[in-house]
């Protein structure tokens, strides 16, 4: 009965230590936000989280198209470069100047983390500045600069991404870059390299495009032409494209 009754109240020591200990871990998180640091665990990809993301959590439900297709931009940019990677090795093999596959992975190792940190990131925080606590935990000024590095760096992603869609004869001769002059000298070269090229092309003009419309998107609702109504029509009935 004694043994009862150590083993109740041992219990019940544990549980109140695990009650403290929860109540100090909100008060930390709470005493971070309110000093505008947000605690972001990485996620993402699930088999080998190195960002986080978690749309559907942090971002208002009027907001979650567009946060979801600038998501997809990122991952477009991503394949996007790493498809142009193996154009300008099979260019390479077939005889072309090996520095334009040392060009290539500089694009791919510096533009994808780039892109994360430069345009995605601010985008993600603007959004989440929208949505209840954390819209109160920083001024419209923090916001608004948010948004300015975003539409500053996304705009030379977008010049990027048209650039490297046409790839003109400057640097190498364009052929780091799998536009469209290129995939024509290409396919006179070599048909196999010229197809790669080719659809190299194809994926940059349609990141072009899909980029195009998320900074018009999200140009809108900075602007408060887009007001929430605009923004989400019938939000509360369609789930997320992705």
């Amino acid at each position: 009965m004694q043994d009862l009754k150590k083993k109740e109240r041992e219990l019940m020591a544990k549980e109140a230590e695990l009650n403290r200990r929860e109540q100090e871990i909100k008060r930390r998180e709470e005493a971070l936000a309110k000093a505008g640091v947000l605690i972001e665990p990485k996620n993402w990809p699930p088999f080998f989280p190195v960002i986080h993301v978690d749309i559907s959590n942090d971002i208002p439900v009027h907001l979650q198209r567009v946060q979801y297709v600038s998501f997809a931009s990122l991952l477009g940019l991503v394949i996007c470069l790493f498809w142009n990677i193996l154009c300008v090795t099979a260019a390479w093999i077939t005889g072309n100047d090996p520095r334009i596959w040392f060009l290539a992975v500089i694009y791919f190792i510096t533009g994808c983390p780039g892109a994360y940190f430069l345009w995605y990131r601010p985008l993600y925080r603007a959004m989440r500045f929208t949505s209840g606590t954390i819209y109160d935990a920083f001024t419209r000024k923090d916001s608004a600069f948010s948004y300015g590095w975003f539409f500053l760096f996304y705009f030379f992603h977008i010049a990027f991404c048209i650039y490297a869609a046409v790839s003109p004869p400057f640097f190498y001769v364009g052929r780091s870059l799998a536009g469209i002059f290129q995939s024509i000298d290409e396919i006179g070269r070599h048909a196999g390299v010229g197809i790669m090229y080719f659809m190299g092309f194809a994926l940059f003009v349609l990141e072009s495009l899909l980029s195009i419309w998320v900074f018009q998107i999200v140009y809108r609702f900075f602007r408060g032409k887009g007001s929430e109504a605009q923004m989400r029509p019938d939000a509360a009935s369609r789930a997320p494209p992705f």
